[in-house]
Protein backbone atom coordinates (compact mmCIF):
# COMPACT_ATOMS: atom_id res chain seq x y z
CA UNK A 1 0.00 0.00 0.00
CA UNK A 2 1.38 3.47 -0.91
CA UNK A 3 2.50 5.32 1.98
CA UNK A 4 3.47 8.51 0.44
CA UNK A 5 2.09 10.77 -2.61
CA UNK A 6 4.33 11.01 -5.58
CA UNK A 7 2.77 13.08 -8.01
CA UNK A 8 4.66 12.51 -11.77
CA UNK A 9 4.01 13.34 -15.45
CA UNK A 10 3.98 11.42 -18.60
CA UNK A 11 3.00 12.11 -22.03
CA UNK A 12 2.42 9.71 -24.73
CA UNK A 13 1.48 10.10 -28.48
CA UNK A 14 -0.28 7.91 -30.18
CA UNK A 15 -2.14 9.19 -32.87
CA UNK A 16 -5.48 10.65 -32.44
CA UNK A 17 -5.89 11.87 -28.87
CA UNK A 18 -9.08 11.21 -29.08
CA UNK A 19 -8.74 7.13 -28.40
CA UNK A 20 -5.83 7.80 -25.94
CA UNK A 21 -7.61 9.31 -22.88
CA UNK A 22 -9.74 6.40 -22.09
CA UNK A 23 -7.45 3.82 -21.90
CA UNK A 24 -5.85 5.78 -18.56
CA UNK A 25 -8.89 7.71 -17.45
CA UNK A 26 -10.13 6.01 -14.60
CA UNK A 27 -7.39 3.85 -13.88
CA UNK A 28 -6.54 4.40 -9.85
CA UNK A 29 -3.90 7.05 -8.61
CA UNK A 30 -4.89 8.53 -11.79
CA UNK A 31 -4.96 12.46 -11.25
CA UNK A 32 -5.74 13.73 -15.13
CA UNK A 33 -5.49 13.51 -18.00
CA UNK A 34 -5.41 16.05 -20.58
CA UNK A 35 -5.44 15.62 -24.74
CA UNK A 36 -2.84 18.25 -25.71
CA UNK A 37 0.23 19.17 -28.57
CA UNK A 38 3.54 18.52 -27.97
CA UNK A 39 6.88 18.46 -29.61
CA UNK A 40 6.21 21.00 -32.41
CA UNK A 41 7.88 24.59 -32.88
CA UNK A 42 4.81 26.78 -32.57
CA UNK A 43 3.76 28.22 -29.36
CA UNK A 44 -0.13 27.04 -28.29
CA UNK A 45 -1.19 25.70 -31.84
CA UNK A 46 -4.76 25.27 -32.94
CA UNK A 47 -6.30 22.20 -33.68
CA UNK A 48 -6.51 22.78 -37.42
CA UNK A 49 -3.08 23.78 -37.56
CA UNK A 50 -1.78 20.80 -35.77
CA UNK A 51 -4.00 18.37 -38.27
CA UNK A 52 -2.14 20.00 -41.13
CA UNK A 53 1.09 19.05 -40.25
CA UNK A 54 1.92 23.37 -39.54
CA UNK A 55 3.72 23.12 -36.62
CA UNK A 56 5.68 19.95 -35.86
CA UNK A 57 3.39 18.90 -32.53
CA UNK A 58 2.05 15.76 -32.65
CA UNK A 59 -1.42 14.74 -30.67
CA UNK A 60 -0.25 13.81 -27.00
CA UNK A 61 -2.06 13.01 -23.57
CA UNK A 62 -0.34 14.87 -20.30
CA UNK A 63 -1.05 12.43 -17.84
CA UNK A 64 -1.17 13.51 -13.98
CA UNK A 65 -0.51 10.24 -11.95
CA UNK A 66 0.10 9.22 -8.27
CA UNK A 67 3.20 7.25 -9.44
CA UNK A 68 2.97 5.42 -5.51
CA UNK A 69 -0.51 4.32 -6.66
CA UNK A 70 0.30 3.07 -10.17
CA UNK A 71 3.73 3.25 -11.56
CA UNK A 72 4.92 4.74 -14.52
CA UNK A 73 6.45 0.94 -15.75
CA UNK A 74 2.31 0.22 -15.55
CA UNK A 75 1.42 3.17 -17.57
CA UNK A 76 4.04 2.00 -20.21
CA UNK A 77 2.31 -1.48 -20.35
CA UNK A 78 -0.49 0.16 -21.00
CA UNK A 79 0.26 2.57 -23.77
CA UNK A 80 1.80 -0.20 -25.87
CA UNK A 81 -1.61 -2.06 -25.76
CA UNK A 82 -3.18 1.18 -27.11
CA UNK A 83 -1.26 1.90 -30.01
CA UNK A 84 0.85 0.01 -33.55
CA UNK A 85 4.24 0.26 -32.33
CA UNK A 86 5.65 -0.73 -35.40
CA UNK A 87 4.05 2.37 -37.60
CA UNK A 88 6.27 4.93 -38.72
CA UNK A 89 4.27 6.76 -40.33
CA UNK A 90 1.03 7.74 -38.02
CA UNK A 91 -1.56 5.29 -36.30
CA UNK A 92 -3.76 3.57 -38.69
CA UNK A 93 -6.40 5.91 -41.40
CA UNK A 94 -3.99 9.18 -39.53
CA UNK A 95 -1.08 9.67 -41.19
CA UNK A 96 1.66 12.23 -40.48
CA UNK A 97 4.14 13.37 -38.20
CA UNK A 98 0.98 14.84 -35.86
CA UNK A 99 0.25 11.19 -35.71
CA UNK A 100 3.10 10.00 -35.04
CA UNK A 101 4.25 7.27 -31.79
CA UNK A 102 6.31 8.93 -28.92
CA UNK A 103 6.93 8.42 -25.43
CA UNK A 104 8.03 12.01 -23.93
CA UNK A 105 10.04 11.30 -21.12
CA UNK A 106 10.18 13.93 -18.48
CA UNK A 107 12.86 12.70 -15.74
CA UNK A 108 15.92 10.11 -16.21
CA UNK A 109 14.32 7.24 -14.81
CA UNK A 110 11.27 7.83 -17.14
CA UNK A 111 13.58 7.40 -20.42
CA UNK A 112 15.42 4.61 -18.24
CA UNK A 113 11.98 2.57 -17.96
CA UNK A 114 10.64 3.75 -21.28
CA UNK A 115 13.82 2.05 -22.76
CA UNK A 116 13.63 -0.79 -21.07
CA UNK A 117 10.03 -1.80 -21.74
CA UNK A 118 10.99 -0.83 -25.28
CA UNK A 119 13.00 -3.48 -25.53
CA UNK A 120 11.21 -5.91 -23.82
CA UNK A 121 8.64 -5.51 -26.33
CA UNK A 122 10.85 -5.88 -29.30
CA UNK A 123 12.26 -9.24 -27.61
CA UNK A 124 8.82 -10.01 -26.77
CA UNK A 125 8.59 -11.41 -30.53
CA UNK A 126 5.05 -9.96 -30.08
CA UNK A 127 5.51 -8.01 -33.43
CA UNK A 128 7.50 -9.01 -36.68
CA UNK A 129 8.20 -5.70 -37.56
CA UNK A 130 11.10 -3.12 -35.88
CA UNK A 131 9.12 -0.96 -33.01
CA UNK A 132 8.83 2.35 -34.22
CA UNK A 133 7.84 4.26 -31.30
CA UNK A 134 10.78 7.27 -30.23
CA UNK A 135 11.40 7.85 -27.27
CA UNK A 136 12.01 11.68 -26.27
CA UNK A 137 12.87 14.17 -23.61
CA UNK A 138 9.49 15.78 -23.03
CA UNK A 139 9.01 19.18 -24.73
CA UNK A 140 6.28 21.98 -23.54
CA UNK A 141 3.20 20.67 -23.83
CA UNK A 142 0.03 22.87 -24.92
CA UNK A 143 -3.61 21.72 -23.91
CA UNK A 144 -5.99 21.18 -26.64
CA UNK A 145 -9.40 22.96 -27.14
CA UNK A 146 -11.77 22.09 -25.00
CA UNK A 147 -13.95 20.80 -27.29
CA UNK A 148 -11.38 17.65 -27.48
CA UNK A 149 -11.38 17.09 -23.69
CA UNK A 150 -12.82 13.79 -22.58
CA UNK A 151 -14.14 13.47 -26.09
CA UNK A 152 -14.52 9.47 -25.58
CA UNK A 153 -17.65 11.14 -22.66
CA UNK A 154 -18.63 14.12 -24.80
CA UNK A 155 -19.31 12.70 -28.36
CA UNK A 156 -19.48 8.58 -27.22
CA UNK A 157 -21.00 7.98 -30.31
CA UNK A 158 -18.81 9.32 -32.39
CA UNK A 159 -16.01 7.89 -31.13
CA UNK A 160 -16.99 4.76 -31.03
CA UNK A 161 -17.60 4.97 -34.92
CA UNK A 162 -14.03 6.60 -35.36
CA UNK A 163 -12.08 4.15 -33.02
CA UNK A 164 -13.64 1.03 -35.36
CA UNK A 165 -14.00 3.06 -38.73
CA UNK A 166 -10.09 4.24 -37.98
CA UNK A 167 -8.76 0.33 -37.74
CA UNK A 168 -7.50 0.95 -34.42
CA UNK A 169 -10.32 -1.24 -32.44
CA UNK A 170 -9.92 -3.93 -34.71
CA UNK A 171 -5.74 -4.23 -34.72
CA UNK A 172 -6.05 -3.92 -31.10
CA UNK A 173 -8.14 -6.93 -30.26
CA UNK A 174 -6.30 -9.03 -32.52
CA UNK A 175 -2.90 -8.00 -31.17
CA UNK A 176 -3.75 -8.08 -27.69
CA UNK A 177 -7.02 -10.29 -27.59
CA UNK A 178 -5.81 -13.31 -25.22
CA UNK A 179 -5.12 -16.70 -27.02
CA UNK A 180 -7.58 -19.24 -25.44
CA UNK A 181 -7.29 -23.32 -26.06
CA UNK A 182 -10.58 -24.76 -25.32
CA UNK A 183 -9.37 -27.95 -23.96
CA UNK A 184 -7.08 -26.04 -21.50
CA UNK A 185 -10.19 -23.80 -20.54
CA UNK A 186 -12.00 -26.65 -19.77
CA UNK A 187 -9.25 -28.11 -16.84
CA UNK A 188 -8.85 -24.40 -15.80
CA UNK A 189 -12.19 -23.82 -15.29
CA UNK A 190 -15.78 -25.72 -13.49
CA UNK A 191 -17.93 -26.74 -16.20
CA UNK A 192 -20.36 -23.88 -15.02
CA UNK A 193 -17.16 -21.17 -15.73
CA UNK A 194 -16.64 -22.75 -19.03
CA UNK A 195 -20.57 -22.10 -19.85
CA UNK A 196 -20.68 -19.10 -18.61
CA UNK A 197 -17.70 -17.25 -20.26
CA UNK A 198 -17.00 -19.44 -23.06
CA UNK A 199 -21.19 -20.21 -23.95
CA UNK A 200 -22.60 -16.89 -23.08
CA UNK A 201 -24.86 -19.03 -20.66
CA UNK A 202 -26.56 -17.55 -17.61
CA UNK A 203 -26.27 -19.29 -13.98
CA UNK A 204 -29.02 -20.21 -11.38
CA UNK A 205 -30.20 -16.76 -9.31
CA UNK A 206 -29.25 -16.94 -5.81
CA UNK A 207 -27.07 -19.91 -6.24
CA UNK A 208 -23.94 -18.86 -7.35
CA UNK A 209 -20.98 -17.08 -5.00
CA UNK A 210 -20.75 -13.56 -5.17
CA UNK A 211 -24.91 -11.75 -5.28
CA UNK A 212 -24.68 -11.46 -1.38
CA UNK A 213 -21.24 -10.44 -0.77
CA UNK A 214 -20.51 -7.63 1.45
CA UNK A 215 -16.26 -8.24 1.43
CA UNK A 216 -14.09 -5.61 0.44
CA UNK A 217 -12.23 -6.07 -2.65
CA UNK A 218 -12.12 -6.23 -6.03
CA UNK A 219 -13.74 -8.86 -8.64
CA UNK A 220 -10.97 -10.30 -11.90
CA UNK A 221 -12.05 -12.15 -15.10
CA UNK A 222 -11.73 -15.77 -13.53
CA UNK A 223 -10.28 -16.01 -17.30
CA UNK A 224 -7.29 -13.99 -17.69
CA UNK A 225 -7.06 -12.10 -14.38
CA UNK A 226 -7.92 -8.56 -15.61
CA UNK A 227 -9.50 -6.34 -13.06
CA UNK A 228 -13.12 -6.06 -13.60
CA UNK A 229 -15.49 -4.97 -10.90
CA UNK A 230 -15.16 -3.47 -7.02
CA UNK A 231 -16.97 -3.88 -3.89
CA UNK A 232 -16.87 -0.74 -3.38
CA UNK A 233 -19.55 -0.45 -6.89
CA UNK A 234 -21.94 -3.79 -5.72
CA UNK A 235 -25.41 -3.26 -4.73
CA UNK A 236 -28.20 -5.29 -3.82
CA UNK A 237 -30.60 -5.45 -7.02
CA UNK A 238 -32.98 -8.57 -5.39
CA UNK A 239 -32.08 -10.35 -8.94
CA UNK A 240 -30.13 -13.16 -7.29
CA UNK A 241 -26.89 -12.25 -9.35
CA UNK A 242 -23.47 -9.71 -8.79
CA UNK A 243 -25.14 -6.28 -9.12
CA UNK A 244 -22.43 -3.24 -10.01
CA UNK A 245 -22.83 0.36 -10.67
CA UNK A 246 -19.91 0.90 -13.18
CA UNK A 247 -17.61 -1.28 -13.79
CA UNK A 248 -13.72 -0.20 -12.46
CA UNK A 249 -12.84 1.02 -16.01
CA UNK A 250 -14.88 1.08 -18.89
CA UNK A 251 -12.14 0.50 -21.22
CA UNK A 252 -11.82 -3.08 -19.68
CA UNK A 253 -15.43 -3.99 -20.92
CA UNK A 254 -17.07 -4.46 -24.32
CA UNK A 255 -20.68 -4.25 -24.91
CA UNK A 256 -22.69 -6.06 -27.66
CA UNK A 257 -26.01 -6.26 -28.99
CA UNK A 258 -27.55 -9.32 -27.75
CA UNK A 259 -30.76 -10.85 -29.40
CA UNK A 260 -30.95 -14.53 -27.95
CA UNK A 261 -33.76 -15.90 -26.38
CA UNK A 262 -36.18 -13.10 -27.91
CA UNK A 263 -34.84 -10.24 -26.14
CA UNK A 264 -32.76 -6.75 -27.33
CA UNK A 265 -29.93 -6.58 -24.29
CA UNK A 266 -26.53 -5.28 -23.93
CA UNK A 267 -24.38 -7.62 -23.55
CA UNK A 268 -20.63 -7.06 -21.79
CA UNK A 269 -17.99 -9.38 -22.00
CA UNK A 270 -14.08 -8.41 -20.93
CA UNK A 271 -11.71 -6.67 -23.15
CA UNK A 272 -8.51 -8.75 -23.40
CA UNK A 273 -10.08 -12.52 -22.43
CA UNK A 274 -13.56 -12.00 -24.32
CA UNK A 275 -15.36 -13.77 -21.73
CA UNK A 276 -19.11 -13.54 -21.51
CA UNK A 277 -19.65 -11.30 -18.22
CA UNK A 278 -23.67 -10.43 -18.02
CA UNK A 279 -25.80 -7.79 -19.16
CA UNK A 280 -26.21 -4.06 -18.27
CA UNK A 281 -29.32 -2.69 -17.65
CA UNK A 282 -30.84 0.82 -17.54
CA UNK A 283 -32.79 0.43 -13.85
CA UNK A 284 -29.74 0.74 -11.57
CA UNK A 285 -29.49 3.27 -8.83
CA UNK A 286 -30.67 6.99 -10.55
CA UNK A 287 -27.70 8.33 -7.93
CA UNK A 288 -24.91 6.70 -8.99
CA UNK A 289 -26.44 7.36 -12.95
CA UNK A 290 -28.92 4.95 -14.01
CA UNK A 291 -27.00 1.59 -14.54
CA UNK A 292 -26.98 -1.92 -13.75
CA UNK A 293 -24.37 -3.96 -14.27
CA UNK A 294 -25.88 -8.02 -14.20
CA UNK A 295 -23.23 -10.20 -13.92
CA UNK A 296 -22.76 -13.70 -13.10
CA UNK A 297 -20.39 -15.38 -10.17
CA UNK A 298 -18.94 -17.75 -12.37
CA UNK A 299 -17.44 -15.12 -14.74
CA UNK A 300 -15.32 -13.09 -11.98
CA UNK A 301 -12.61 -14.01 -8.96
CA UNK A 302 -13.00 -12.06 -5.92
CA UNK A 303 -9.98 -10.75 -4.58
CA UNK A 304 -10.10 -9.73 -1.07
CA UNK A 305 -8.60 -6.14 -0.36
CA UNK A 306 -5.90 -8.07 2.10
CA UNK A 307 -4.58 -9.80 -0.90
CA UNK A 308 -4.67 -7.38 -3.52
CA UNK A 309 -1.02 -6.56 -3.21
CA UNK A 310 -0.24 -10.19 -2.98
CA UNK A 311 -2.19 -11.08 -6.21
CA UNK A 312 -0.49 -8.29 -8.07
CA UNK A 313 -3.63 -5.50 -7.72
CA UNK A 314 -1.70 -3.39 -4.79
CA UNK A 315 -2.36 -0.45 -7.10
CA UNK A 316 -6.67 -1.04 -6.47
CA UNK A 317 -5.78 -0.67 -2.43
CA UNK A 318 -6.27 2.77 -2.54
CA UNK A 319 -10.06 2.16 -3.39
CA UNK A 320 -10.19 0.82 -0.18
CA UNK A 321 -8.24 3.15 2.17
Amino acid sequence: MANNIHVEQATFAGGCFWCMVKPFDQLPGIKEVVSGYSGGDKPYPTYEEVVAGETGHREVVQITFDASVFPYEKLLEMYWRTIDPTDPGGQFNDRGEQYKTAIYYHTDEQKQAAEASKQALEESGKFSKPIATEILPAQPFYPAEEKHQNYYQKASFHYNLYEKGSGRKDFLERTWRMEKDPEQLRQQLTPEQYAVTQENKTETPYENAYYDNTEDGIYVDVVSGEPLFSSIDQYDADCGWPSFTRPLSYYQIEDRLDESHGMIRTEIRSRYADSHLGHVFYDGPEEEGGLRFCINSAALRFVPKEKLEEEGYGEYRVLFD
